[in-house]
């Protein structure tokens, strides 16, 4: 009986970080990036193996930030792509952050098709890419469907989106999956999306599943899971490799932490190829892991410009207070740091009222002397800026929805609400506020903790008209933030913020940041 062995591998998440360095150092050398995982993939890819990209590359890095800055096209990133060679990729939620002239440069560039099944323009049709591909590997006819999470018009600036619709994953797959199998001997999935639980726990009752639609892999499964031999994920920056629903299984974390891997074997039958057994797997890159010094060699230079680019002195922090020890106590406390964001918010938007948040629980704030590697490292991502009008108990509401971000243990202790952290950790959706005073009690049941509203030393009126600046992404209901949304947005700021930050700094400079004192946390 003829056997045969397909090897499928797939990165996800990567978000421009080719090399091994988060930048806020020189010459870092850490145990992720695509330069590392193409070490990987020359100790074992072979003739019969496929190479799909699952999304987010274009942006999250300093590195792919400075690329679009400068070159405005993503030629020199996807070139690194292309020399991997990928057979494949699909889009994920990142590459529409800097707008759809840059995603087709992107386009135009890669030497490999980018699938996007449920990415449709005006007529209904994959507006970006084909909706999947078909490759033979050794008389074997393997297909590929490519999809995207349908929640893009929540994160994004709809100008970065105009003419495209999303739609459901679970509704595109049905419809692709029966003309699929007719056509090809393995059906593969790749989906930049992620679960509605945490899969390293128990999948639990189907109720308390997350139903906002960002992340739809376990109702897909549910419903095609008999139709698909493979599933590839990501957008969750989580790991996984095992059966989920009876179907194999992968998630390769973020950054090239890890490569993914699945041996599919087949035999022949009754003239039909027929898979016998998968075996998912993550191979991560260790520290002892080096980089292909083929590619790292090839990038060095435009490498070095990213370094040189960051270390570009900006001014300095005369309190020297900027700096962030403890960032869940500043998000308790409040911290002078987020209350220079605001600032910066404020002062650009000219709204009397700012929200933001730390992004990540890694955020170091800026030392006395501060570069746009400070910047850039504490301030990831592309956002602009959009003031929306709301009523008071819209803000309320939002209020309200922060303070979920906490709960109490037991024993009374505060601790942070496990919905926050799982199945993905969703630090940067608890915002902090200047503008007004309030207060928020966390003993109170949910919805009714906001205790205290105050603007300009007045209690806000439920019908009182306000106007807030955010980051784009909140403005538009990102977060499940449904109090604000595009239709509220009454003016906008198109600069990123990471060239806002570096020129009030230039601007304001010494910087003099007080502690802020117009919010307290009780319980």
């Amino acid at each position: 009986m003829e056997k045969k062995k397909i090897t499928i591998y797939q990165t996800s998440d990567v978000h421009g970080y080719l090399y091994p360095s988060n930048y806020q150092a020189r010459d870092e050398d850490q145990a992720f990036g695509l330069f590392k995982l193409a070490s990987l993939l020359k100790e074992g890819r072979d003739g019969s193996s496929i190479l799909v990209e699952n999304g987010d590359f274009l942006q999250g890095s300093p590195f792919s930030y400075y690329i679009y800055k400068h070159d405005h096209k993503a030629d020199r990133l996807m070139e690194a792509y292309n020399d991997l060679d990928f057979d494949l990729g699909v889009f994920g939620n990142h590459e529409f952050n800097y707008g759809l002239d840059y995603l087709k440069s992107a386009i135009s560039a890669s030497h490999f098709p980018i699938l996007a099944a449920n990415i449709l323009d005006e007529e209904g049709q994959p507006a970006l890419g084909e909706a999947y591909e078909i490759l033979e590997r050794d008389g074997v006819q393997i297909a590929i469907l490519g999809l995207t999470t349908q929640y893009i018009p929540h994160f994004e600036h709809p100008d970065h989106i105009k003419g495209l619709t999303f739609a459901s994953a679970i509704e595109t797959a049905q419809k692709y999956l029966p003309l699929l199998r007719d056509q090809a001997d393995l059906v593969i999935v790749s989906y930049h999306g992620g679960f509605e639980v945490d899969l390293n726990e128990e999948l639990g009752d189907k109720a308390a599943w997350s139903d906002t639609g960002e992340n739809e892999g376990l109702a897909l499964l549910e419903a095609c899971g008999d139709s698909i031999d493979l599933f590839l994920t990501g957008h969750q920056h989580k790991l996984y490799q095992g059966q989920v629903q009876g179907t194999p299984v992968l998630m390769p974390g973020h950054k090239g932490s890890h490569l993914a891997k699945a041996d599919l074997f087949l035999e022949k039958q009754d003239g039909q190829w027929t898979l016998t057994d998968c075996k998912p797997k993550l191979l991560p890159v260790e520290s002892r892991t080096g980089v292909d010094q083929d590619l790292a060699g090839k990038f060095q230079e435009v490498n070095q410009e990213v370094e040189d680019w960051l270390d570009t002195d900006l001014g300095y922090d005369s309190n020297n207070n900027l700096n962030i020890e403890d960032v869940h106590q500043a998000r308790l406390e409040g911290h002078p740091y987020i209350e220079f964001i605001n600032r910066v918010q404020m002062y650009f938007s000219q709204a009397p009222i700012s929200a933001s948040s730390f992004f990540n629980n890694d955020v170091k704030g800026f030392k006395e002397q501060i570069t746009m590697r400070d910047i850039v490292s504490n301030y990831i991502y592309p956002n602009t800026l959009a003031v929306v009008k709301i009523t008071g108990q819209d803000l309320k509401a939002a209020l309200e929805q922060t303070a979920e971000y906490y709960d109490l243990d037991e024993a009374g202790h505060l601790v942070i609400n496990e919905a926050w952290l799982k199945p993905k950790p969703q630090v940067y959706n608890y915002d902090i506020y200047q503008g007004i005073d309030y207060t928020l009690d966390i003993q109170k049941d949910k919805g009714q903790r906001v205790t205290k509203l105050e603007f300009q030393g007045q209690y806000i009126q439920p019908d009182q008209e306000l106007e807030l600046v955010l980051n784009q992404y909140r403005a538009v209901g990102g977060g499940d933030y449904h109090m604000f949304g595009s239709q509220k947005i009454v003016r906008e700021v198109t600069r990123p913020m990471t060239e806002l930050i570096a020129e009030y700094i230039e601007k304001f400079g010494p910087l003099k940041i007080p502690q802020p004192s117009n919010f307290k946390v009780t319980y």
